[in-house]
């Protein structure tokens, strides 16, 4: 089963997690020596140093989650994770300074504290630059053999991204009986030899079953021996989306939506998900309120005092069913005077000088939060689309309609992954990121989007 530990916290992710939380709670210990010459002197005067330095840790620790610092499929350079650091570094010492002034028990001094910040942060840097040059391209990748060298098979070869190659080497590929090879894997193929002996003279951690044809193709017996030899046997759409974070709907037979794990929408999960939604729907409203007002004053300074401010748009909900969503106006009010439903492009000229701000910033959609405290939509969940819009990708795309098995969300995975979504070919790609959301959806997940949406707010990825 494809959980949300194996395709979002992997095992060099998890490593790094744990080597910077050290290094963060041990900068307080080691903030103490310097600022004031011992950590029994420091508790002396201000109590434990454990809990003060795991809060530190975590604080910053989810900061650095926010800008997508452990991201799998996501590929940065080395000068974007140090402005990622910074910046995560910089918010969460903001969050840090509010938390001292609501509950000052847990208040480190300011001395302590900016020693503990400064100090760890160059050992992150310096973790952080050893970590892509040796761990996360070496260590940790799994050694992967195909049975399958046809149209499946092809593929996995057809991952260009080094980041979605990151997981695994091709260690070779075995043609099954009817397969006719492509130029891509016949540089790979292993002909004569059985699976398990390919498997342990490749040291193999797994095979991937890319078979185009497995109807008494299967080499039962061979594929057996080979797992009780220790070798994982996983199908080619379960490596896909472990690799990928998505679901090729080109590859998905209705069997593999019926009987594949996940796709569990049962009642305890809906009680959970709207319990969810409400503990982080109402403070977000209440906190958001003045940022909420300020929109409302700008768009008024801009195009007047009888402006409207909220835009309601029929949109497609859980279960094909058709409700308002609320946004801050961002275009002119004439941006369809001719009622017909169009996509938004990029730069596009309805757009007013403050709606590109309120996009931009994700500001407009503030007001959704009203959406959820209605019922009408979740937190996380896949984009809500126009009604006229569904019907024409439902009846292009496959296995369009099952992405509305579920609320819509404000934010979610495909937000998270893939940009605007403008148009059909765009919208069957973030299909396929919907669909890894709705096989794979829980509350861990929903926070991790959740923590990582900061990501896409401040570096204004997919905003139009």
């Amino acid at each position: 089963m494809i959980t949300w530990s194996r395709n979002i916290a992997r095992a060099p992710l998890l490593l790094l997690a744990v080597a910077e939380a050290t290094i963060l709670f041990v900068s307080v210990y080691a903030a103490a020596v310097i600022a004031v010459g011992g950590v029994e002197i420091f508790e002396d005067s201000t109590g434990p140093i454990a809990p003060k330095a795991a809060i530190l840790a975590v604080v910053m620790l989810v900061s650095l989650v926010a800008m997508g610092l452990y991201q799998f499929h996501q590929r940065v350079y080395y000068h974007e994770v140090i402005v990622r650091i910074l910046v995560g570094v910089a918010i969460g010492s903001a969050v840090l300074a509010a938390a001292y002034y609501f509950f000052p028990s847990f208040n480190l001094e300011p001395r302590i504290a900016a020693t503990a910040v400064f100090s760890s942060l160059g050992f992150l840097l310096l973790l952080r630059f050893f970590f892509l040059r040796h761990v996360d391209e070496n260590i940790f990748r799994r050694r992967t053999l195909i049975y399958g060298a046809g149209r499946k098979a092809g593929a996995i070869f057809d991952l260009k991204r080094s980041a979605d190659r990151r997981g695994f080497k091709i260690v070779g590929t075995i043609p099954a009986p009817g397969d006719t090879h492509t130029d891509e894997t016949a540089a790979s193929l292993i002909r004569h030899r059985t699976v398990l002996d390919v498997a342990l003279s490749t040291n193999a951690d797994e095979i991937v079953i890319a078979m185009d044809d497995r109807r008494g193709n299967l080499p039962i017996r061979q594929l057996l021996d080979a797992k009780m030899r220790g070798v994982d046997v996983i199908e080619l759409l379960e490596f896909l989306e472990r690799e990928t974070g998505k679901i090729e709907i080109d590859l998905v037979n209705p069997g593999y939506l019926i009987f594949s794990p996940g796709f569990r929408h049962g009642p305890v999960r809906r009680v959970m998900k709207r319990i969810f939604d409400l503990a982080v729907a109402i403070p977000s409203a209440i906190v958001g309120a003045p940022i909420m007002l300020a929109a409302v004053v700008a768009i008024k300074l801009e195009e007047g005092i009888s402006a409207p401010v909220i835009y309601s748009q029929r949109r497609v909900g859980r279960n094909g069913e058709v409700f308002n969503v609320l946004k801050f106006r961002s275009m002119r009010v004439d941006a369809e005077k001719d009622g017909k439903a169009v996509w938004a492009q990029e730069n596009d000229p309805r757009i007013t000088r403050v709606g590109a701000f309120l996009r931009k910033t994700r500001i407009d959609e503030l007001p959704q939060t009203f959406n959820v405290l209605g019922g009408s939509m979740s937190i996380v969940g896949p984009r809500p689309e126009r009604p006229e819009f569904v019907e024409e990708l439902s009846a292009e795309i496959p296995y369009y309609a099952e992405r509305h098995s579920m609320k819509p969300g404000v934010t979610g995975w495909a937000q998270l992954k893939y940009s605007y979504g403008a148009s059909k070919e765009e919208a069957s790609e973030k299909l396929r990121y919907d669909l890894y959301y709705v096989k794979n959806h829980s509350l861990i997940l929903d926070l991790m989007i959740i923590i990582q949406t900061a990501e896409v707010i401040l570096w204004g990825k997919g905003a139009r």
